[in-house]
């Protein structure tokens, strides 16, 4: 797989956020994140160009992607590590202008979308809701792990799901073929993200039957 290890992926919202997004990623990677992606689509292009430099130079001192919710063009302008695509988005045209090296990612929410996705393009696509979740309501109904399950059988691209997820529901949605997890408001509003990534980890570890990576000390 080419998605990064661990397989967590921080998505950030700097209106839920409890204090700067600089801090919370850094407090993030410090945790052992080793992904993220900006997703502030309200900001202007130059101000999201603007933001996405700095948040990729902080990725970068911790050996962490960074990429962009949004315009393949916009996270080119930035020089970010790739794109995740909102649902129907088209995977092909961003490999095509980001390169081969670029991480391309796409959200889906059922079967039907997933199967249509060709893994030798799309390097992995965001699976949910799992649960109903206050940071993207109206996305359909809670997938659970049977719905991940369903997903998962449709399709040979890794899935990261996401909405509302704790470490004590990642075995079975590991289980149900969830290759990773996706959190945002539990990092952004949480009074210690790198205590909250750390635990994150080592669940998804475990899961996997591998030892947890030793995180820095903060």
């Amino acid at each position: 797989m080419r998605i990064p290890s661990p397989p967590l992926l921080v998505i950030t919202d700097r209106r839920q956020s409890s204090r700067p997004l600089a801090a919370v990623l850094e407090a993030a990677f410090v945790g052992g994140c080793r992904w993220a992606s900006l997703r502030e689509k309200d900001l202007a292009v130059d101000e999201q160009v603007a933001l996405a430099r700095d948040l990729h130079g902080l990725a970068k001192r911790f050996g962490a992607r960074f990429t962009l919710h949004g315009d393949p063009a916009t996270a080119r302008a930035a020089g970010l590590d790739g794109v995740h695509l909102a649902a129907g988005g088209d995977a092909r045209a961003a490999r095509a202008l980001l390169g081969p090296a670029a991480l391309i990612g796409i959200s889906v929410h059922a079967a039907e979308e997933v199967s249509r996705l060709d893994p030798a393009v799309a390097d992995y696509a965001v699976i949910g809701p799992v649960n109903e979740t206050a940071s993207k309501p109206g996305y359909g109904p809670a997938l659970g792990p049977g719905g991940v399950r369903a997903i998962a059988a449709a399709t040979s691209v890794p899935l990261i799901a996401i909405g509302g997820i704790t470490e004590d529901a990642i075995e079975a949605l590991s289980a149900a073929g969830a290759a990773g997890i996706a959190v945002m408001g539990g990092v952004m509003r949480g009074s210690e993200p790198a205590g909250a990534v750390r635990s994150l980890i080592a669940a998804l570890e475990r899961s996997h039957g591998r030892p947890a990576p030793v995180a820095a000390s903060y």
